[in-house]
């Protein structure tokens, strides 16, 4: 088996307008909630949340964008990369603009940054990943994941687009298909 490794440095990241391009998921699972008889009621939907490195809070995995693959691909990698995971990306979820605090340059002085993100159907958890050292993996429920999420950017794709498409009975019809 090959090793994984992350991509580093900026040299093929994509730039639009003065904004640094973002690719990022949400990746969710589906778990069976049990009554008290041991009988399967229900099943909820987690999220897949990873410690930042820069301070306090959870968020979603999302990284550069790169002249060398599409927005879908850097969404999957970053997954990979960041949260360990694999998976299929099934909804589009809009694009955020935010401010990065640590990350200008000179094609975005301002740090300022536009994400596109989606939602990933986790098929895999891997043993071994690019940032293992320096992430921990939580799964959580989605009103956990309001409270704990660092990035109000993020919060708002959780809430106002992933929660709405979830609700919708869209994210339900990936769960039949196991």
């Amino acid at each position: 088996m090959s090793e994984l490794v992350a991509r580093t440095g900026r040299h093929q990241q994509r730039y639009e307008a003065g904004y640094r391009l973002i690719a990022g998921c949400i990746p969710f699972r589906f778990r069976n909630m049990e009554e008290n008889g041991g009988e399967t009621a229900e099943k909820i939907v987690e999220v897949l949340m990873i410690n930042s490195t820069s301070g306090p809070g959870l968020l979603f995995p999302k990284g550069g964008w790169e002249n060398d693959e599409s927005v879908e691909d850097a969404a999957i990698r970053e997954a990979i990369e960041e949260a360990g995971v694999r998976g299929d990306l099934v909804h589009f979820l809009g694009y955020y603009l935010f401010k990065s605090k640590t990350l200008q340059d000179k094609y975005s002085p301002e740090g300022l940054c536009r994400a596109a993100m989606f939602a990933l159907l986790v098929k895999e958890e891997l043993e071994c990943w690019p940032e293992q050292r320096l992430r921990r993996r939580s799964w959580l429920t989605i009103p956990e994941a309001i409270q704990c999420c660092r990035h109000p950017w993020m919060r708002q794709a959780l809430e106002e687009r992933f929660s709405k498409w979830h609700d919708s009975g869209m994210a339900s019809t990936m769960n039949n298909e196991d």
